[in-house]
């Protein structure tokens, strides 16, 4: 059964989703505001992880979901849902695909040069990784991607299942990447946390703006 309305609506899980990052950012703000990172929790689950270290299998598994936030694979990915899109005419849909996801990466590397936040050397890092550590890069791109394509896929999908089905994979990828930068010892769990807030909103901001949109240019076929 299609509902063809319900990809005009606000999504619930959406939403859940953008309460608890909204509530995470609040949280994050004031831990910087009182006390000094890598915060306690920070060093504890990372020494922590590493002391377990799980199966022989789980770090080339870590490794290869890693994989799927670096910049290389959402640029493919993307590129190729665009593309997709403008083949099924779907113009203002691909459009805020595009800018959602290049304007993210911005504001990423933005962030990074302002926080300017050093990487964690508690344990050997699993990968190899440079740069800055706040907010986690895969983490946050990955949540920027992969949320808003499946969050504007959704007002375009008319299924009611597929589009939960959308969402709710998105979200399990970004969670996996985002365990797996921890999990690598390459970013302290609030980087990861401060990115997963970051592209949850961002995913929320681009489907009110493009449902704005569409409603104000009366669809896009």
């Amino acid at each position: 059964m299609s509902d063809r309305a319900g990809g005009r609506r606000l999504p619930p899980l959406l939403v859940g989703l953008a309460l608890i990052a909204a509530g995470l950012a609040v949280l994050l703000i004031g831990a910087v505001a009182t006390s000094r990172y890598p915060f306690a929790f920070d060093r504890a689950i990372i020494v922590g992880l590493r002391h377990w270290s799980g199966p022989a299998w789980l770090p080339k598994v870590a490794a290869d979901i890693t994989d799927l936030g670096g910049g290389g694979v959402l640029t493919l990915i993307v590129t190729l849902v665009v593309g997709f899109l403008l083949v099924q005419r779907l113009w203002l849909t691909a459009l805020a695909t595009a800018l959602a996801t290049l304007t993210g990466g911005w504001v990423i590397e933005l962030v990074k040069g302002m926080v300017l936040r050093a990487r964690p050397e508690l344990v050997p890092h699993l990968v190899s990784a440079n740069g800055y550590s706040f907010p986690s890069g895969h983490a946050t791109a990955s949540a920027v991607c992969y949320l808003t394509l499946a969050a504007l896929a959704g007002q375009v999908t008319p299924d009611r299942a597929a589009r939960l089905y959308l969402l709710v994979a998105a979200v399990l990828l970004v969670g996996a990447i985002g365990c797996s930068r921890v999990y690598l010892g390459v970013h302290w769990p609030s980087d990861v946390l401060a990115g997963w807030s970051f592209g949850t909103l961002w995913a929320l901001g681009w489907w009110t703006a493009t449902a704005r949109a569409r409603v104000a240019i009366g669809g896009e076929r």
